[in-house]
């Protein structure tokens, strides 16, 4: 009788961990549909009111990692282009010794992007923060997305799911190391932020005043 009562548990456990992982990946393919369907070429996106860029790592040194630089550039090539007036550089700067945002405005200027055009969101500690305040903070209605396809599909469903007219546009520039890593991780991330945006809608780590896109970026700026 033990016996018997040990092996429906255990067929129980299998049965609840097959429900849990079909859950998951299900999840994870709705929202890599739902965002593919607003990925763009350069010439194709739309004109928007900023380009938003995602932060990603910088090293002690201050340069940008190879997988933020590309989104960079990518960025800085959409804003030649006129498809949007500002750019929006989101990324983390927590911690006195790690400061992903003054990188890339580092980056972003010595480009030729003017600084009144640079605004920069020090609190995008993650995608669903960074898309949150883009609409929130800084009052962008229409956006367009740059970083790399594995990444900008999460950020585009987040976005519509948040009342934002975006498209996006890939950075894939180059061959990153341990992608199949980043990708593995974001079938988590997709099923995190599908619960944010359908079901708990958390307000991000920090708000603050209203800096509206369309002034001067420079008064985001700390540090000259």
């Amino acid at each position: 009788m033990m016996r018997k009562g040990i092996k429906r548990f255990m067929v129980s456990l299998v049965i609840v961990g097959l429900l849990g992982v079909t859950s998951v990946l299900a999840i994870d393919g709705h929202v890599r549909k739902k965002g593919n369907q607003l990925i763009m070429t350069k010439d194709n996106v739309f004109e928007a009111d900023a380009i938003l860029i995602l932060g990603a790592l910088v090293y002690q040194s201050g340069n940008v990692s190879n997988i933020l630089e590309d989104r960079l550039k990518v960025g800085v090539e959409l804003y030649e282009m006129g498809k949007a007036p500002k750019l929006l550089l989101s990324g983390d700067n927590g911690q006195l010794d790690y400061d992903e945002v003054n990188a890339m405005k580092n980056y972003v200027v010595a480009r030729g992007i003017p600084e009144e055009d640079v605004f920069m969101d020090h609190a995008g500690f993650s995608t669903y923060e960074s898309v949150y305040r883009a609409k929130e903070i800084f009052q962008v209605e229409r956006l367009i997305i740059v970083t790399q396809e594995y990444h900008l599909k999460r950020a585009l469903y987040v976005s519509k799911k948040l009342g934002i007219e975006a498209q996006g546009v890939t950075s894939d520039l180059r061959t990153y190391p341990k992608m199949s890593v980043f990708k593995t991780r974001e079938i988590l991330a997709r099923n995190k932020d599908f619960l944010y945006v359908n079901v708990f809608k958390p307000e991000p780590t920090y708000l603050g005043e209203v800096i509206n896109i369309t002034g001067d970026g420079r008064i985001t700026f700390d540090k000259d």
